[in-house]
């Protein structure tokens, strides 16, 4: 009954369904088998195009290209591959419907872009290969920067050439979905100009997404920087080692006990982190050594030159929730190798956005100070650090005025604010991303988040908060760097993003749950550190960040006395004189600390929780 002629469609659909069915039989002769299912698959292509069927076209594409691939016929599945993310990319393109859509539809084609980097490497073609990757990883918040600084990176007349391609487009868009196009056939096709027009426009100045190219790289790399992107595939764990200037690549590649291992490893560490927080916070040391040996840094750095003065890390999945700096290696950690820091990124593209974003003054700060008023050490933040800026250029909301409404009243003063400093509670929402939030006053922290008395990821996405001036946003709060690593879009999705999408170029921001003492101590130093070392004049919060973990990490009992004293007057300022509870219980925790131990904060719980992410 389903015939070519008859039952196209049904007939196209069977013959997708043969080819699934005789790739998966175990039965007969396996030669015999695979040839079967290459020539249903082929079969179901005649009538699956991509011009009447695109999402059925990229279903078999990526089916075809599987066999060649298990087969070992990488030419023929690289271009099975590559036929099927054209496809992915013209529907991706088609969509008008939210940025949700496009992650859903991101979430689906995951398996392909992986594939792709699998077979690009088999093939030799490393710099395709990153360039998959790329093409992959937060597509939807490399888009969504691209948008927001539109004006910023674009002459005035490409701009509005943009503006009216996007419309066009989209209105186009609507009358196919809706039904009301009179010439359906010729629309598509004259969408699909004016996306060709608008692509080959932007790339004129920013190649990314589909059109980003392993050469743009020259670009971003300096002379004295490497760069270590991880990319997880199904069976193995792959570190593409970027070299300084940029212009080659070095591949590393695990077995595959190593992904499985990793695999146990992060489960283990999670089931810790959330279940049994006390064990472990005394394994952390030992979890990052076992960890350092599961991704083989040690083979890893030898690609790297001896003279590389500063590393950007680039994570993938489940990496972007641990303190990679922090790796036991070569009798020390890793960010003690690199004397110019170890920093973070979410993606060589988002890199690349934030690298174009000016921010030469550091004078205006913004800061947000114990809005729920039981942090001690977010009080004595504060107030250590404001010395540093120009008094007519400091906004600090404080307690009860550092409310969602104090917040919303002052966004012009945040529009001009070069550093942005929330001293506060924070809290990452596993199940709904977009709530996580830094706690304003009004929140309650004992029982359910008041969600409308907070600033949530989505409040950064959804409101106009303007941060064209800022070049630092740190976030002394618990889990305020965590991210949807259940997301398998290959998204970022966590506060650093909707801090870096609202324009600043340079997010610090915590891994988990941080200690009031230990965190105080550390941004004290670190704002020290911007003043002595050049960080921003090199445009590199890591390097005083990373000097600030190193010193937090060797401090010793007496030189914790010492800073316990130099910090006194401005405990003394904060309480005015009077007794408090929360006073003398920050005193005594600290004491206690200090006293604890010969080097009190040694345990990487205390010095490894921050990271710089950006530029």
């Amino acid at each position: 009954m389903r015939t070519p002629n008859d039952f196209p469609v049904d007939w196209a659909g069977t013959q997708n369904n043969l080819g699934n069915a005789y790739s998966n039989r175990m039965r007969g002769d396996k030669a015999e088998n695979l040839e079967k299912a290459i020539a249903a698959f082929s079969a179901a292509l005649e009538v699956r195009t991509r011009t009447d069927f695109p999402q059925n076209n990229g279903e078999t594409l990526l089916n075809l290209g599987r066999l060649y691939q298990e087969s070992q016929q990488f030419d023929l599945a690289y271009d099975s591959f590559k036929s099927a993310i054209t496809t992915v990319e013209d529907i991706r393109g088609e969509i008008i419907s939210g940025e949700e859509s496009k992650r859903k539809q991101a979430e689906e084609s995951n398996k392909l872009f992986r594939r792709m980097v699998e077979v690009c490497l088999a093939l030799g073609r490393e710099t395709e290969a990153i360039e998959y990757v790329e093409r992959s990883k937060t597509r939807n918040l490399v888009e969504q920067i691209l948008n927001r600084d539109l004006k910023t990176i674009f002459p005035g007349e490409v701009v509005t050439q943009l503006e009216q391609l996007r419309d066009e487009i989209a209105s186009g868009q609507n009358l196919l979905q809706t039904g009301k196009a009179e010439n359906p056939t010729f629309l598509r096709q004259h969408l699909q100009q004016l996306r060709q027009q608008r692509q080959q426009l932007q790339d004129t100045y920013l190649p990314i997404g589909s059109s980003f190219e392993f050469a743009s790289l020259e670009k971003i790399v300096a002379h004295n920087t490497a760069i270590i992107e991880w990319y997880i595939t199904f069976d193995k764990i792959i570190a593409f080692v970027i070299q300084p200037g940029g212009k080659e690549i070095k591949i590393w590649e695990s077995s595959s006990e190593d992904r499985e291992a990793l695999r146990d490893w992060i489960n283990e560490y999670l089931t810790d982190y959330y279940n049994q927080k006390d064990q472990w916070q005394n394994q952390l040391e030992e979890s990052l050594q076992n960890l350092a040996v599961i991704l083989h840094i040690e083979e890893i750095l030898e690609k790297i030159p001896p003279q590389c003065e500063k590393l950007i890390l680039i994570p993938h999945q489940f990496l972007h929730l641990l303190p990679l700096h922090a790796l036991p290696v070569r009798n020390s950690y890793l960010m003690d190798l690199f004397p110019q820091g170890v920093g973070y990124a979410p993606s060589l593209q988002v890199l690349q956005q934030v690298q174009l974003r000016q921010r030469p003054n550091f004078q205006s700060l913004f800061a947000i100070q114990n809005p729920t008023e039981n942090l001690v050490g977010a009080d004595l933040e504060i107030e250590s650090i404001k010395q540093y800026f120009s008094p007519q250029k400091i906004t600090v909301l404080r307690g009860k005025e550092a409310d969602r409404n104090g917040l919303d009243s002052r966004i012009a003063n945040l529009a001009e604010a070069n550093c942005l400093h929330f001293s506060c509670h924070g809290s990452f929402n596993l199940e709904t991303p977009a709530d996580s939030c830094l706690l304003l006053n009004g929140a309650d922290i004992d029982e359910e988040i008041d969600l409308n008395k907070c600033l949530t990821l989505g409040d950064l996405f959804n409101k106009e908060f303007n941060l064209n001036q800022c070049r630092l946003v740190v976030l002394s709060a618990c889990e305020t760097g965590l991210i949807d690593f259940n997301n398998v879009s290959d998204e970022y999705i966590g506060l650093p993003s909707g801090f870096l999408y609202a324009g600043s170029s340079s997010v610090v921001s915590s891994l988990w749950t941080v200690d009031d003492v230990s965190t105080a101590f550390l941004f004290i130093k670190f704002y020290k550190n911007l003043q002595i070392y050049p960080a921003l004049k090199q445009g590199d919060i890591a390097i005083a960040l990373n000097k600030a973990l190193t010193w937090l990490r060797n401090m010793t009992s007496e030189e914790g006395e010492k800073v316990l004293k130099e910090i006194q007057p401005y405990i003394d300022v904060m309480f005015q004189g009077k007794k408090d509870i929360l006073k003398t219980s920050f005193l005594n925790c600290a004491k206690r600390r200090i006293k604890s131990n010969p080097q009190p904060f040694a345990n990487p719980f205390h010095w490894a929780a921050f990271t710089a992410i950006g530029y």
